[in-house]
């Protein structure tokens, strides 16, 4: 799960005996009794009200009930006609019967599996009752295995067409979403207004914008005990030496691609480099060309890049890209992404690059010893995001991989 903001309580008692702790004077932080987190983090100022004909049963799993960074609630203080139910068995549930036997609104399932219709593409006809259970997958898993009453139920689901905007928690598959984004995709096609409900995603950036500046303020680390039979490993890696001994070799990449939505059984077409971008850390030098996509385009391209699809379709040709990059690069280049999609996208492109590549992610990962998430949840633990370098959502992560670059060349700490 995604770190939380510390608790002052939390501090005060873990600096005193355990036989202290009930004579801990304590303050709690003030909270809201809307959206039931702190005022310092509240995001009901962007929850948006959504009349819906579609009536929205949630089933949440208990154990998210309490969980400060869940959307269910969030998405129940956005929808007035939802209703918000917390348990596990749910047969002889009056609440959740009532629900599914109205008759103007007949009850389909949300939740993928076999015999799952693609709600998107072929959503119910009519108003409908749409149920969804909230919890993490496996939760979710035992919810439906555990009741009859929803196994009968038609059941929907779909693919994402865009990225999760849930930065500070991770999915186990890419085409998960959180609660709220799931009802957002699929409110907007059973109420034939995809815009609208859009609005959903307000409260969810709030939320997520607001976490990862208070970890970037107060950044919680897990204390390790030695384990009692095993020796002590050796201390953190500091920055990887390579930042300070070829600092003027290093060229920051992002590329964005034309990628359909991954749909089981279903043949797509290949993802294609559509932008690319550069920065030479020591020079300031940027790097910033669109290709023309030469397949059919994704109806999630142009979300997922940010970018218009006017600006996509007056691109260059892809390899006037690569001919401008190879005159750009130097021999001695090496090439500094965040994980290595940026770099196998250009190369299966068609692209020949530098042979010198430093994937940042894993040396962050060396240096601090646990999960990272995003680029961007990374980042913020450095510094506030600087301004983009170019347009685009790539043009926003190169300004995050050149920040890191820099606060790791300012540490100077690198092993030799």
């Amino acid at each position: 799960m995604a770190g939380r903001c510390a608790d002052v309580a939390l501090a005060v008692r873990s600096s005193v005996p355990p036989d202290a702790v009930d004579a801990v004077p304590t303050t709690p932080r003030p909270m809201c009794g809307r959206c039931r987190r702190p005022t310092s983090v509240c995001y009901c100022v962007a929850l948006p009200r959504l009349e819906t004909r579609t009536r929205v049963v949630i089933l949440q799993h208990p154990r998210e009930r309490d969980m400060p960074i869940g959307t269910a609630r969030m998405a129940s203080l956005c929808l007035p006609e939802a209703e918000l139910h917390v348990g596990v068995r749910w047969g002889d549930s009056a609440p959740l019967a009532r629900a599914l036997g109205d008759p103007a609104r007949p009850p389909v399932l949300l939740y993928p599996g076999p015999g799952a219709r693609d709600i998107l593409r072929d959503p119910p006809p009519g108003p409908v009752t749409l149920v969804v259970v909230d919890g993490t997958w496996s939760q979710a898993k035992t919810v439906v295995r555990d009741n009859p009453v929803l196994q009968a139920l038609p059941r929907y689901a779909f693919a994402t067409p865009e990225p999760s905007h849930y930065r500070i928690r991770r999915e186990p598959r890419v085409e998960y979403v959180s609660t709220i984004e799931a009802l957002m995709h699929v409110l907007g096609v059973l109420e034939g207004e995809p815009a609208r409900f859009r609005s959903l995603l307000d409260p969810l950036r709030t939320m997520v914008d607001a976490q990862l500046a208070c970890q970037a303020r107060s950044p919680r680390r897990r204390q390790r005990q030695p384990h009692p039979l095993r020796p002590s490993g050796p201390p953190r890696r500091g920055v990887p030496g390579v930042i300070t001994d070829r600092f003027a070799d290093l060229v920051c990449v992002v590329g964005e691609a034309n990628a359909w939505p991954y749909r089981a059984g279903v043949e797509t077409p290949a993802e294609e480099l559509v932008h690319w971008v550069a920065h030479r850390v020591a020079t300031g030098q940027t790097f910033d060309v669109i290709a023309v996509p030469e397949r059919p385009l994704s109806p999630s391209t142009t979300f997922h890049s940010e970018l218009t699809e006017d600006e996509l379709r007056r691109g260059a040709p892809r390899t006037e890209l690569f001919a401008q990059f190879a005159a750009f690069c130097r021999p001695t280049d090496l090439l500094c992404t965040w994980g290595h999609y940026s770099h196998n996208l250009a190369t299966a492109s068609g692209g020949t690059l530098p042979a010198g590549q430093l994937d940042l992610r894993a040396g962050a990962h060396r240096m601090v010893h646990r999960k990272l998430g995003s680029l961007e949840a990374y980042a913020a633990t450095i510094a506030p995001p600087p301004p983009p370098l170019t347009a685009g959502r790539a043009g926003r992560r190169l300004a995050l991989l050149v920040q890191i670059v820099r606060a790791w060349h300012a540490r100077g700490d690198a092993p030799h």
